[in-house]
């Protein structure tokens, strides 16, 4: 990381704060663990987030370890902070509001309590330790608030944030009945990066419309006397490290165990969390339209769906695998055979490895959320794949990724026989214009990497 005006690792150190840590050297394989690692070790930092464990109590004891020269605090919360902070308003409320499902917020006074109590717990904990030098980089939506926080108590560091997930437009955003107060705590951030051409359209609107805000270039407004830089920054992965994964013994091994049930039929794979931005539903209707409208694929295609549980405690989510079960059960009993069940999904966890193989099997990737702000299973798919004999990827025009990955099939998940549809031309395309497509989708991987996503973030200001 070189000098610049917002982060000199000569002079101070990193300090990342998120929910979840790389506390679990298992856990540092990919996504944020990876982008944050090599600056956290460069600069001797320290990584802030929840322990994962649950107290009887309230209090404010830190579990600190260091690994590789990377400091770890990391503070337990009680059980009725978990349930208001974290399955209440982060899950409940902010989740759902952020990916445009006003219908399944659950506006609750308690849980905004217990939201602005954990960002002050977390303020206090970094306040202890950060130094004017250093540079406070926290992550996501649990952490709207930390900024203001950090300020009020004190903090002269810089601070930035980076949204992982959409920001809607300001009508929706509005919805949330604590707007106003999350807005003003996010202008006590220096630096906000986004996914999105779009998610900085939506954010600096807000900020104008609602705070009269006042840009002063493309991607600095000036609200209430201070300057907020809002940073376009679309998250990347390490593509040739994911390439080599998906080579690997244990990515084999899933490849000759998947063989043993696919044989020569083509496969369609999709593998999301169990969420309900996902587009699991639409995504199981569309292949089954693609059964429906096209006999010749009967037999000749397997779609595998890898949908680990998420938030399993939450109704909306067990509403939602009921759903998908009835789903691949109708599909399953109209066109299986002895020799055939069209759809196997699979309610359950695979290794990063694992999946990596079967990417690098699969013909067709379905990437279809309703809402994403990346979506990295589309990278991890082109860059897993065979350059000789590359797969199609199919991506809706609502993940953050199609910004940047134009030459996939782009589909509107909500559109069953376009998605249909796009199945089957990527089923049929021919090996020329899928290496082409593929070569140019591999060719952003690289150049729009994580180390890139980083130095986007951190870069100095545009002239």
């Amino acid at each position: 990381m070189s000098p610049n005006p917002l982060f000199d690792p000569a002079k101070g150190r990193l300090i990342a704060v998120s929910n979840r840590t790389a506390i679990d050297p298992n856990a540092r394989a990919g996504g944020l663990a990876v982008a944050l690692w090599d600056s956290l070790a460069e600069t001797k930092g320290t990584w802030v987030g929840w322990s994962g464990k649950l107290r009887d109590f309230a209090g404010s004891k830190l579990r600190e370890t260091t690994d590789d020269g990377v400091k770890f605090t990391l503070t337990d919360i009680t059980k009725e902070q978990y349930e208001g902070f974290y399955l209440g308003y982060a899950n409940s409320v902010l989740w759902p509001l952020l990916h445009n499902r006003l219908d399944l917020a659950v506006f609750d006074n308690h849980y905004f309590k217990a939201y602005a109590e954990i960002n002050l717990k977390f303020a206090n904990i970094i306040a202890s330790k950060a130094n004017e030098d250093d540079f406070i980089w926290v992550h996501d939506y649990h952490f709207f608030l930390l900024a203001h926080d950090l300020r009020a108590a004190n903090v002269t560091s810089k601070i930035g944030f980076f949204l992982h997930i959409p920001f809607p437009a300001p009508e929706i955003f509005r919805a949330l009945p604590e707007h106003d107060i999350i807005g003003r705590a996010l202008c006590d951030y220096d630096v906000i990066g986004l996914q999105t051409e779009n998610d900085v359209r939506n954010f600096i609107r807000f900020l104008i419309e609602d705070f009269g805000g006042e840009p002063i270039n493309p991607e600095q407004v000036r609200v209430e006397g201070r300057s907020i830089t809002i940073r376009h920054c679309p998250i990347g992965m390490n593509g040739p490290e994911f390439a080599q994964t998906a080579r690997c013994e244990v990515a084999d091994q899933a490849v000759a165990k998947l063989n043993r049930f696919l044989g020569k039929r083509q496969l369609i794979i999709g593998v999301d969390r169990m969420d309900y931005s996902k587009g699991l539903p639409q995504r199981f209707e569309a292949v089954g339209r693609l059964f429906d409208n096209h006999p010749e694929t009967h037999g000749a295609v397997s779609f595998t769906q890898i949908a680990p549980p998420s938030r399993s405690i939450v109704d909306e989510y067990a509403q939602l695998r009921e759903q998908l079960d009835q789903l691949s059960g109708r599909i399953n009993g109209d066109y299986g055979d002895l020799d055939w069940i069209p759809i196997r999904y699979l309610a359950r966890s695979y290794t990063r490895e694992e999946i990596a193989g079967l990417y690098r099997l699969s013909d067709v990737c379905l990437v279809t959320p309703l809402q994403d702000g990346m979506n990295l299973v589309a990278k991890e798919f082109i860059a897993a794949q065979d350059p000789e004999d590359p797969g199609v990827l199919i991506l809706s025009q609502f993940a953050g990724a199609a910004e940047q990955m134009q030459d996939a099939i782009i589909v509107n998940p909500h559109a069953t026989d376009e998605v249909a549809q796009a199945i089957k031309q990527a089923l049929e395309m021919p090996l020329s214009e899928r290496k082409k497509r593929w070569e140019a989708l591999y060719q952003n991987v690289c150049d729009e990497d994580i180390k890139w996503w980083r130095d986007q973030f951190f870069a100095p200001l545009k002239s």
